[in-house]
């Protein structure tokens, strides 16, 4: 069994290191200003205060200040955390999610892990202790870049998704190989040493699948364990605060780390350019690169509808913003792929308001003649024009910060 690892899909270099935490960047002096730190700031001026419960510690607190849903709830069995020793298919991690704020939480571990996409400094990281305190405190733990600033995360401090072959108590086997997984990677290479709740056809996934055993069965019987709705056989799921661990949920966790990681290297790219030059022409390669993930150009399609939780779909729809017509670029499809208008959502992020001026002057120019029909790369042309069209109208309708010459009409 192998997987294939495409380490200079995105852009030549993608896999070197950039000198994050050197002279101009300095990651690791640097104050975060996202979301959890924020959020530390009203703790320690009493502005919040948050609730100590007996089985989850201050994690539905957590969640609840951050504004992220428990149906987000998507849980791994992989011994792939610092806290690995309290990780198995029997009592696997569960992580939640929303644009952008991730949390880790382990039954009876000390430890919550959290991390998030600082607007500046990519992604940043902290441990929440699980003990009754009077004064809660989000710990920063920069030692999580061992494994969380390197090619897989595109040579920034990132995130990190892999499909696993564990054995029985979720140790990864390193001989089977590893795969790093966006929404470019086929369903059937996804999933392994994660819970996968939903429905998903004919379609096959590596998800729900415990030890080599598991693997040669799904070879002759495939799906035998696939669109699974209830895990009850395989742990104690009223150990959590949802009982599955959601196909959608996991699909958009896929498309939004890799999105996080690129807008990250994208920012420090433009940031060290600008320092040297006072421009950044000799980010092409990277802008177009990044343009074609953010449309989703190179998404894995799907061959047969799929259904995850209602509860998670509705709130992440919901969140909108929408256009004068109700559409939405969060907006489902779920037959063919992820959304119903191939723009990713992240174009509202923090992290890409924040993008240098210059940059995104760049980027807006280029996406504006793409959805305008006007680009001369074909290959980005593969959106139906009448998509392109609405998407269009979506984004200038909702995007704040566009230039002027968006909201003239064609």
């Amino acid at each position: 069994m192998t997987f294939v690892i495409r380490a200079d899909d995105d852009f030549q270099g993608a896999s070197h290191m950039v000198p994050y935490d050197e002279g101009t960047l300095s990651y690791t002096k640097a104050t975060p200003t996202g979301p959890v730190a924020r959020l530390q700031n009203q703790l320690d001026k009493r502005e919040v205060k948050f609730k100590y419960d007996a089985k989850y510690g201050y994690l539905l607190s957590v969640l609840d200040a951050l504004k992220i849903p428990r149906s987000s709830q998507m849980l791994v069995f992989s011994k792939t955390s610092f806290q690995r020793d309290r990780i198995s298919p029997s009592s696997p991690r569960a992580l939640f999610m929303n644009d952008d704020v991730y949390i880790g939480f382990i039954p009876g571990a000390p430890l919550m892990e959290i991390s998030m996409a600082d607007p500046k400094l990519g992604a940043v990281f902290y441990t929440l202790d699980q003990k009754e305190t009077m004064s809660p405190k989000f710990v920063r733990n920069d030692q999580c870049l061992e494994c969380h600033a390197s090619a897989r995360t595109m040579g920034v401090p990132g995130h990190v998704l892999r499909s696993l072959v564990t054995d029985e108590m979720g140790v990864v086997d390193l001989n089977s190989g590893i795969s790093d997984v966006n929404d470019r990677t086929p369903m059937t290479e996804r999933w392994g040493g994660w819970y996968v709740t939903g429905t998903h056809g004919s379609q096959t996934h590596r998800g729900n699948l415990i030890g080599q055993a598991a693997f040669d069965r799904q070879e002759k019987e495939p799906n035998y364990l696939g669109n699974v709705t209830n895990l009850s056989q395989f742990f104690d799921t009223d150990a959590y605060p949802a009982p599955g661990s959601d196909i959608v949920a996991l699909m958009v966790l896929e498309h939004q780390t890799h999105m996080h990681n690129f807008i990250a290297r994208l920012n420090d790219e433009a940031v060290l350019m600008l320092s040297m030059y006072g421009h950044v022409k000799y980010l092409k390669t990277i802008e177009e690169a990044f343009l074609k993930y953010m449309l989703f150009m190179e998404e894995a399609p799907l061959t047969a509808p799929v259904q995850g939780d209602a509860k998670f779909m509705e709130t992440f729809e919901n969140l909108g913003p929408k256009d004068h017509l109700g559409r939405s670029l969060r907006e489902f499809d779920l037959k063919t792929r992820l959304f119903k208008y191939p723009c990713s959502y992240l174009i509202y992020s923090e992290a890409f308001d924040n993008l240098p001026d210059k940059l995104k002057t760049d980027l807006y120019a280029r996406l504006w003649k793409i959805l305008n029909g006007k680009d001369d790369d074909i290959e980005l042309k593969k959106i139906p024009s009448a998509t392109r069209r609405e998407m269009l109208e979506i984004i200038t309708d909702t995007k704040k910060g566009l230039p002027d010459y968006w909201k003239l009409k064609q």
